[in-house]
Order: C-alpha cells, then structure tokens, then sequence
C-alpha cells in the first residue's frame, strides 16, 4: 500500500490536488469565489465558528452518529465482519447535513441572505434547506425534473422546510443540469447569496471546504471503531458520485494501513450511457469549473450518465478523489444497480436498516470484500436513509425475496 499522509493532500494556493482542482470559471465568479475563499479561511479558525459548530455537531445533528456491526448479515456472508458508520441517523437523514450547516454557519458569519444550491437525490437539497430554517436564510433549489419524480418525498421535504424548488427541464434533466441551472442562478446575485455546492466538486475553494466539514465522519469513525473492538478496520467502503461522503470517511483512515475502496455506480453496465463510473471510465477534463476525471466526449462535452441512485449520476468527480486515486491510495472500484438493490434488500431484512441506493452500492462492494477477504473487518459508510428511494424501488423490483 502506498505510504500516505493526508498533509500531501491539501491544495496548493491555485486550488489544486496535483493536476485537479482548480478555478476554471468565468471572470465575473472570480471575486464571489475569492470572497468566499477568503472568508472561509478567517471565520473557520475562529473560536466562537468552532464553538457554534460544535454546539450544532452535538446538540442539533445528533453528533457523534453510532457504529453499528452487523452480525446477521456477517453471519449470511460467512467472511469478514461487516460494520456501518451510522450517517443515516445523522438529523435529515444523511451526511450531507455535515456539511450544509457549517455552509449556513459559515453564510450567517458573512451576512449573506440567501442560500442556493443543486440537488441529486434530494439529500443535499433537504439538509440545505433544514440549515437555512435554523439560520433563518432564504433557499433555493435546483433539482433536475428527472429526479424530482423519482425523488418525491424529499421534494416535499424541502418545501415544508421553506425552500424554493426550481425544476430543471433541459438537458438529461438531472444532476449535471441542476448544478448549470443553480450557478446561473448564483450569478445573478452573489453580494447576498452563498453557493452552498453539494459535494466535494466545484472550484476552489469548495471541495475543500466541503471535505473539511465532512472530515468529521473519518474522526469519529476511527475513534468509535478502536473503542468497540480494539483495532481498525481491514477495510473502508463508501459510495462516490461527488465523493463528499467518501472523502469524509477516507480522511479519517488515510495514514493508516487500512484498505479505502471507493465505490461507483456501474449502473446497467459498462456501456456509455449505462452508468456514472467517471474514475473508471473517465479521463482528465474540466466540469463546473474544476479538472477531474470525466466521462466525456472526443470534444470534452460530459457525456450522458445514469444510475438508479440519483445522488450518483454525476458525470465527474472530486478533484481530490482523482489524486488518491492516481496515488494509489484509495482503490476506485464499481456496483451494478442490481449489486445495490440486492444490498438494499438484504441490509432491510437482515439488520432493520433500509439504506440510501446511494450507501447501498458501498453495502454491495462490502458484501463482496467480505467474501473475498474470509476475515476481518470491514466499516462501511452508511450514508443516508432510503425512506426517499422506496417509492422507486417498491415500483420497479418489489418487494425482495424474504431471507
């Protein structure tokens, strides 16, 4: 494995991770971006940030989520133990909260009005929106038409919350275009508005501002994993669309001699069109104003994307995710959506626990490694709930077949 220190990984003053990152963004986003950048770094270091923060972590998220080891499913695999990072308990029901309210902290300290933002899934947009009812901020969310009907519940979510929810109606109608559409909407007015970006993706300074609100995942991972069984996991698995979850975790493991395996969504399959593996299938280019692996055309435009996790089918990736990948850090592998469906099922009726399609493809990798590996520990990061994929998965697979 190679050796690792998470120091290497921070950027450079130009926002970059090796060759990825960056600030490719027209001229009128430079000052907002550097506003933003500026801000960050000042406030951030700041006693009464931290001590606000804190105080949210503990006493409105819920913070520290559980570690929980699941022992039928172990049982039924037969090989390494399998163990979740609990981050559907988090408040709204994944980590993406984690975020959003050091986002809404960090708007509040800079005196921005007004909060805006893209959703997949729908989890960034309902953490967003639960942050800016606690802060009292206006929201705005842009949410591809493709997902607003796969995603229902948490289009409501976000309207009781008090959010605007802007429909994107071109392009695929998905994640992509909803980022397009929220940063067209953020330039119009960015004295009193703050883009809150979803993951760690973007220009600088988003991805590590997003990853430095997430890291809290990897911290107390680590700490709970050592308490409950006197060492560290073999293995860390976490889904990657974005990569905000993945790289919360990762962080806290990077200097030690545990496995990381970031897991894609491969979809339907290889072919184009079929799925959302940008490190697999990618290769360098730039996106919403940032380099990363990308899944696109001979021309640079992305190409088309899909899975049945809606929070997945980004065509790139985050800029740091590309770097531990071409440092051989973390080892970037795929589930299919019937692999994630199969662990979505198996992960209800054997543990209680209905996971996010999205936290089920790093559920699927896992219940794979187990069986590789005959023993063991695996900590997967169960990323958020699936009360908002039910609909969907009750009218296209069912059921399940009971255990």
């Amino acid at each position: 494995m190679t050796t690792f220190k998470k120091g290497n990984v921070l950027p450079d003053a130009g926002g970059y991770y090796g060759e990825y990152g960056g600030v490719y963004v027209p001229e009128c986003l430079l000052g907002p971006l550097q506003e933003v950048t500026d801000a960050y770094q000042r406030i951030s270091r700041s006693a009464d940030f931290i001590a606000e923060l804190r105080y949210i972590r503990k006493h409105f998220q819920g913070r520290p989520t559980p570690v929980s080891y699941c022992k039928r499913l172990s049982d039924q695999l037969g090989g390494a133990r399998i163990y979740l990072k609990r981050e559907d308990l988090n408040h709204s029901g994944a980590h993406k909260l984690n975020h959003c309210m050091g986002e809404g902290l960090l708007a509040k300290y800079m005196g921005k009005k007004r909060v805006i933002a893209e959703t997949g899934a729908g989890q960034h947009g309902v953490a967003l929106a639960t942050a800016a009812a606690y802060f009292g901020l206006e929201c705005e969310i842009h949410m591809g038409e493709v997902d607003i009907a796969k995603q229902a519940p948490n289009v409501a979510r976000m309207k009781l919350l008090g959010a605007k929810v802007v429909p994107v109606t071109f392009g695929l109608r998905t994640l992509k275009e909803a980022v397009d559409s929220a940063f067209a909407e953020y330039l119009k007015d960015p004295v009193n508005t703050i883009y809150c970006i979803g993951s760690v993706v973007g220009p600088h300074p988003f991805p590590m501002l997003v990853r430095d609100f997430q890291e809290v995942v990897g911290i107390e991972a680590r700490e709970q994993f050592l308490d409950m069984t006197g060492g560290l996991p073999e293995a860390v698995t976490a889904c990657v669309g974005g990569g905000s979850n993945a790289m919360g975790i990762f962080r806290g493991f990077l200097d030690d001699p545990t496995a990381l395996y970031g897991v894609e969504p491969l979809g339907k399959g290889p072919k184009t069109g079929d799925h959302a593996a940008s490190m697999t299938y990618g290769t360098p280019g730039i996106i919403h104003g940032f380099k990363c692996y990308l899944l696109q055309d001979k021309d640079g435009e992305p190409l088309p994307v899909y899975s049945c996790a809606s929070g997945l089918d980004y065509p790139g990736v985050g800029p740091e995710h590309c770097y531990l990948k071409d440092q051989g850090r973390v080892q970037y592998v795929t589930a299919l959506d019937t692999e994630a469906i199969d662990a979505f099922f198996k992960l209800s009726r054997l543990e209680g626990i209905i996971p996010a399609l999205e936290s089920a493809h790093a559920v699927a990798y896992a219940m794979k490694l187990a069986q590789e590996m005959k023993q063991g520990a695996i900590l997967v990061n169960l990323s958020g709930r699936g009360d908002k994929d039910l609909d969907y998965v009750i009218e296209n697979y069912g059921f399940g077949t009971p255990e």
